[in-house]
């Protein structure tokens, strides 16, 4: 492991003992103590860059006591103009920033956007308040305004500070006022997370060990035959998952130790979002908890989902939910297609400037549009074994469609990415545009393929509602 990688483990394994402590402070003291906790984290790892994150928050604010009607819109286009800067600092003669700067970062991009369009809609609840004379019947709604204090609280809380998971302004503000936080359920369910960790930082580093990305770009690994290729990318996949499960696991539970994100199950809680209805339960009945609010990873069903299109809805959930919110139903396109290529997009410059990003999140569409043209034109035409089958093609497909696009996202350079891909002759996107080139033969055609796309998108549609 990097030394990075070293000192990020030291913060997850520390918070995680951390957590249990702050469930005995009172509201202001959990929120002073939080901040601090966390400006000592930053200062720590990031030195001088921790003004960089200070810059966005105070603009970030400027722009919604300016406007709080528009900060939504203008908050995005600060925090991601702000990220371009910042990752381009050394055009300007400044010091690179580290990586635990640029973790930070980008975390505090997903809270900004999403406290100014919290605002709004407290804005916008409390103007129908007035005009209707009824309370709003808004789920999980701002109660007041935060102060700055609260905005550079929230900003800085140590809790998922530069591992995630992303949540919203409202999720801290009901931790910090849970009536009873050490009634709620915590070292149940911590251990629960927590118990696979071990496995997965062993699978990590021995996989690792075996097949390391560098060898990749070497002239040697070209003399491999193709299936040695092509195997490679299902083991750096696996260790790229082997690493973020252990990741997200370990950041799951220093937020379950804390009692972050804890809700009664009835409130029908979703991962980054947080409760989607009114929950006021029996005063004779138990109330069960649940953390999936800060749920971030799904590790099972991000294995063993069959479709590309659901996979995403497993990985990195709480900003699935943050582009599903904010980025997806704004996007300047009604195809479904074409939204999510653009949802994909800005996920690939939120991550950085690497050509790499790009050349994955944009495969996705591809791949999308394949299985459904797939699914329109064969698997509708089979039967129940059938359709088993196709699924567990489907679903072989899908994994190999990851193991490809993550070679992009690790290997970074577009040179290195191109070479990658070539070594395995595209296999990856051939299949897909045969696929698609299948479904429209078929009959599947346009017009089964167009009423998919329309019934994917309703689906979305309904999903985030729901959500």
């Amino acid at each position: 492991m990097s030394p990075d990688e070293l000192v990020y483990l030291g913060i997850l394994a520390a918070s995680i003992p951390v957590g249990f402590l702050f469930r005995y402070l009172s509201p202001p003291v959990k929120q002073g103590a939080a901040l601090l906790l966390g400006l000592i984290i930053s200062i720590a790892t990031c030195g001088i860059h921790t003004l960089h994150s200070l810059c966005t928050v105070l603009g970030t604010w400027l722009i919604i006591k300016i406007n709080w009607r528009s900060a939504p819109a203008l908050s995005l286009g600060w925090t991601f103009l702000y990220l371009l800067f910042f990752r381009l600092v050394t055009w300007f003669g400044l010091p690179q920033p580290t990586p635990f700067a640029n973790a930070i970062q980008l975390l505090l991009t997903l809270k900004m956007v999403s406290l100014a369009n919290e605002i709004q809609s407290y804005h916008l609840e409390k103007k129908k308040e007035v005009s209707t004379f009824t309370k709003s019947p808004v789920v999980g709604g701002l109660s007041h305004e935060p102060s700055l204090y609260d905005i550079i609280s929230y900003s800085y809380c140590y809790v998922g500070i530069m591992t995630g998971p992303f949540f919203r302004y409202q999720t801290y503000a009901d931790w910090l006022q849970q009536s009873s936080p050490l009634s709620l359920p915590g070292k149940e369910p911590c251990l629960q997370r927590l118990k696979m960790v071990p496995v997965y930082g062993a699978l990590f580093i021995a996989v690792n060990s075996v097949f390391p990305l560098s060898y990749v770009r070497t002239d040697e690994f070209l003399d491999h035959n193709y299936f040695y290729r092509f195997f490679y990318m299902v083991a750096i996949f696996f260790v790229f998952r082997m690493r973020f499960y252990s990741a997200w696991c370990g950041a799951e539970a220093g937020c379950i130790s804390a009692g972050l994100g804890c809700y009664p199950q009835g409130a029908l809680s979703k991962p980054g979002g947080g409760p989607t209805v009114k929950y006021s339960p029996d005063p004779d009945t138990v109330v069960e908890y649940d953390f999936k609010t800060i749920q971030n990873i799904d590790c099972y069903n991000t294995d063993f989902c069959v479709k590309v299109r659901h996979g995403m809805r497993y990985w990195n959930m709480t900003v699935q939910w943050w582009l599903h919110h904010y980025i997806y139903p704004n996007a300047p396109f009604r195809a479904y297609a074409l939204r999510a290529g653009w949802t994909m997009l800005i996920s690939a410059y939120w991550h950085g400037l690497h050509a790499g990003y790009y050349l994955s999140f944009l495969t996705i569409p591809l791949c999308i549009a394949a299985e459904s043209a797939m699914e329109a034109s064969v698997r509708a035409r089979l039967g129940p074994t059938g359709q088993n089958i196709f699924d567990w093609i489907h679903w072989f497909l899908k994994m190999r469609a990851y193991d490809c696009m993550c070679m992009g996202f690790v290997l970074l350079k577009a040179s290195d990415t191109i070479n990658y891909w070539s070594s395995i002759y595209f296999i990856i996107h051939i299949i897909a545009v045969v696929c698609i080139g299948v479904g429209q033969v078929m009959k599947g055609g346009k017009k089964r393929e167009r009423k998919d796309g329309v019934e994917g998108l309703k689906e979305d549609v309904v999903r985030e509602k729901a959500e």
